[in-house]
């Protein structure tokens, strides 16, 4: 099976299409466009693509990763690569041209649909940065400098102000997940005797590479990797600002779908406790970033029972320079770029709307 796309800011969306297309055959080759391929056809990514290509290998469901592949996908590839078919969600997606990117498959009987997954997009997380919204979250005590904080409003506010059509940024909507999708992202695999059990925790928000390579390290630790994620009030009683950008239910479906994550604590206290230990598994070794210091809300170290305990780890953070900060850094930096791509696909989804609904006005009065 062949999919392939930009995934920019790979999120549990992304997965979901890549889960479904794995389920309908018995290999799943994804082709990731390069950074050239997606500005020409689509506009700027947030993510480069050696992260865009790494975040796409390190989803459990992918079995090999073509990186620079064509936009418009082709039979020649395709063949190249023994594909049966190809995958894609059940929305439109067009070149520069306009063409259909995927016509030529079509026309040969070699594309096949799966649902599109409702509530989360790339898109919808830019909008979620670039409005700057702050009440989706109930006020922490704790006041830290946010990166999204001091960000002049006003002059985003002129853009979405007569200058952009209705829905060309989008507001918060944030994905509700349910047992089911849990249950199909959870590998279900429980540790062997014997096994040496790791444990990790975080607010994992916007999941990306620098959370790939540190879960990677930490499992390089023992056999089995149980991951804390800790719930939205906690995050942002932590870190302040417009914290977690994606709630919790989003923010466990982005750890699940990494193929170095065995289970998951939903809500994991920010300190760890005797009962995160003991509870649900064994745990032998707790690891944390080397270079973060972090302190809970009353000021002590979370990490306090670990290291009393001697089962503390700490492992270097592989990739420094890229962080969830960093990462709302760049689209605020180039906010104006983001903006007018956002105002091109409403225009663009506008059209489709309107010539649907030709269509079906056209087909009515031929029914009548």
């Amino acid at each position: 099976v062949w999919v392939d796309g930009c995934f920019d800011m790979m999120h549990f969306g992304h997965a979901n299409a890549l889960r479904q297309a794995r389920a309908m055959g018995d290999y799943l080759v994804v082709g990731v466009h390069s950074d050239v391929e997606v500005e020409k056809n689509k506009g700027p990514c947030v993510m480069k693509e050696d992260e865009r290509y790494a975040a796409v290998a390190a989803c459990k469901w992918v079995d090999e990763v073509v990186k620079d592949a064509p936009y418009v996908t082709t039979l020649e590839i395709l063949d190249d690569y023994n594909i049966d078919f190809v995958v894609h969600g059940d929305d439109i997606t067009t070149a520069a041209d306009g063409t259909d990117c995927y016509q030529i498959v079509k026309d040969a009987g070699r594309y096949q649909e799966c649902k599109r997954t409702v509530g989360i997009s790339t898109t919808e997380l830019v909008g979620r940065m670039l409005l700057l919204t702050r009440d989706h979250h109930i006020r922490g005590t704790r006041s830290v400098k946010s990166p999204i904080q001091g960000v002049d409003e006003a002059a985003i506010a002129n853009f979405s102000q007569g200058s952009l059509p209705a829905g060309a940024l989008t507001g918060i909507a944030h994905y509700l997940s349910t047992s089911k999708k849990i249950i199909q992202f959870s590998s279900g695999a429980e540790p062997k005797p014997g096994d040496r059990v790791v444990y990790v925790d975080g607010a994992f928000d916007l999941f990306h590479t620098g959370h790939i390579e540190f879960f990677k390290r930490a499992r390089e630790l023992g056999d089995y990797l149980l991951v804390g994620v800790h719930d939205d009030q906690t995050v942002n009683a932590i870190k302040g600002g417009n914290f977690p950008v994606m709630n919790l239910q989003e923010r466990v479906l982005g750890a699940l779908q990494c193929r170095y994550v065995d289970e998951v604590i939903i809500g994991a206290p920010y300190s760890v406790t005797k009962d995160v230990l003991e509870d649900v598994y064994h745990v032998d070794v707790v690891v944390h970033g080397a270079s973060d210091r972090p302190t809970d809300i009353d000021g002590r170290d979370p990490y306090e029972l670990p290291k009393q305990l001697g089962i503390y780890r700490e492992v270097e953070h592989p990739c420094l320079g890229l962080t969830t900060t960093a990462i709302i850094e760049r689209i605020i930096a180039n906010r104006h770029v983001y903006i007018e791509r956002q105002a091109r696909k409403a225009k663009k989804a506008l059209a489709e709307a309107e010539a649907e609904q030709r269509e079906k006005e056209v087909k009515a009065a031929c029914h009548l």
